[in-house]
Parts: structure tokens; C-alpha cells; sequence
């Protein structure tokens, strides 16, 4: 028996969406190590992406779901930590080899975290006026790829 897949609120989705452009930037970078390409150049998409499409991510989800979770949750803590140290890690100007490397790793853990157990648990929690006051306050940023160098191709 597979894996079945997990049924998103529709409040969810979007964020769920972003989450996947998130985790092609992992693909993106292994490709880059992969093809041994300039680490500059994966660095310079690395940094488009991140103040483009990541950082205001994590921005929505601290302001709007974090909080939807209890008080001094340790879900939340661990999400706000990783944002942290992932943001960190994107800041990073020296020894790219290894902060992308462990963007590559730990962007795609932190995913799978919120995609399997924070976003989950959310869902046992919420109710239905909860997720109408949360769908009014933010809606999908669209993926506009940057085509600028595709190193990864």
C-alpha cells in the first residue's frame, strides 16, 4: 500500500502550492551540484527565489497560521526555528557549497514537516469560521519563473 495523498483545506492549498515551486528549488540546486555548475550562478537563483517567493512565504505563515496553533505549541516553535535557520542559511555569502547544501536539505525537511504535521494538525483544530476569517486575509502570490540563466537544465 502507497502513500495516499493528503486532502489540503481549500484555505491550504495555495500555501501547499508555493510549497511545491519551494521544493523544485531543492531539485534545482541538487541539478546544480549534479551538473557541476558555477556555484554563483545557483546561488544568484537561490537568492531570487528566496526574496521573491520564500521569504514573503514565511512572512504569511508566521502572521497568519502559526498562530492558529496553541499557545507555546511545539509545532509552531519548530517551524518558527526553521524559518530562522533557513533564513540564515539564504543570508549565508561565504562556503556556498555547504549553506546551499544545506538549503537543498533542510528547505525540503521543513516542507514535509508542515505538509505532513503541522498543516495536518491544523486541520484537526480549525473550524469552519476559522478557515472563512483565514481564506479573507491572504490570497496566492502566482510562480513566475526566472529564466534568466536555467542552470538546471
Amino acid at each position: 500500500m502507497g502513500n495516499k495523498p493528503l486532502k489540503r483545506h481549500k484555505v491550504l492549498q495555495p500555501i501547499s502550492r508555493e510549497h511545491h515551486y519551494h521544493l523544485l528549488l531543492c531539485w534545482k540546486i541538487r541539478a546544480g551540484f549534479r551538473k557541476k555548475v558555477d556555484i554563483a550562478r545557483i546561488k544568484k537563483y537561490a537568492d531570487w527565489i528566496f526574496g521573491n517567493y520564500i521569504h514573503p512565504h514565511f512572512q504569511l505563515e508566521e502572521k497568519y497560521i502559526f498562530p492558529l496553533l496553541p499557545k507555546g505549541s511545539e509545532l509552531a516553535k519548530k517551524a518558527l526555528a526553521d524559518h530562522r535557520r533557513l533564513t540564515r542559511l539564504f543570508k549565508m555569502k561565504e562556503d556556498l557549497v555547504k549553506s546551499l547544501s544545506r538549503i537543498e536539505e533542510e528547505l525540503e525537511a521543513h516542507i514535509r514537516f508542515e505538509e505532513r504535521i503541522l498543516f495536518t494538525d491544523l486541520q484537526d483544530r480549525m473550524n469552519k469560521e476559522k478557515w472563512d476569517e483565514l481564506e479573507e486575509k491572504f490570497e496566492e502570490k502566482k510562480f513566475k519563473e526566472n529564466t534568466e540563466d536555467e542552470f538546471w537544465l
